[in-house]
């Protein structure tokens, strides 16, 4: 999948080298990423006006309700865009949203309401490269960057009851 919004070849090319990553290792740089730029990320994907919070949050709590392996394959199945009725719903959210649900599966590891990273992680040399390029953009491109890479994620909303 190499989908993306912004016409910045930077961002596409960030975006298409997450994409690039294994799975798990894709997971495990957007926690790296929370945990180091959460705090500035935080006002953004709240504070836009086109966010429905209560549908990342109602969302979020499906997730919760989950086993934490369960849990951990729904977010697998998210960036691989498996159709499964929750990867549906995610789907049919607007980008921001989809950002400020990512947003909140991170708290919720924060918290081990949603399965944490395993003890003692460490980031692939690509992953921290990648980083580190992410860490020296200025906060409108990494905004930008993540609503591209959240964006194709999912699978596509079905007509009808299915959702």
């Amino acid at each position: 999948m190499t989908f993306t919004q912004t016409g910045d070849a930077t961002i596409r090319e960030y975006v298409q080298a997450w994409q690039k990553l294994d799975v798990d290792e894709q997971l495990a740089l957007f926690w790296f990423i929370y945990k180091e730029m959460g705090s500035s990320i935080t006002p953004a994907a709240p504070g836009a006006s086109t966010v429905s919070p209560e549908i990342a949050e109602g969302l979020f709590n499906q997730v919760k309700e989950l086993n934490h392996e369960q849990q951990l394959q729904l977010q697998r199945d998210l960036i691989k865009g498996v159709d499964n009725q929750l990867s549906r719903e995610y789907g049919s959210l607007g980008d921001t949203t989809k950002l400020l649900f990512w947003y909140r599966l991170a708290q919720g590891m924060e918290s081990t309401t949603i399965v944490p990273l395993p003890a003692g992680y460490q980031l692939s040399s690509p992953s921290q490269q990648l980083l580190a390029k992410i860490k020296e953009l200025s906060f409108e491109k990494q905004m930008n960057l993540f609503r591209d890479y959240v964006s194709p994620m999912g699978a596509e909303p079905q007509a009808g009851a299915k959702i």
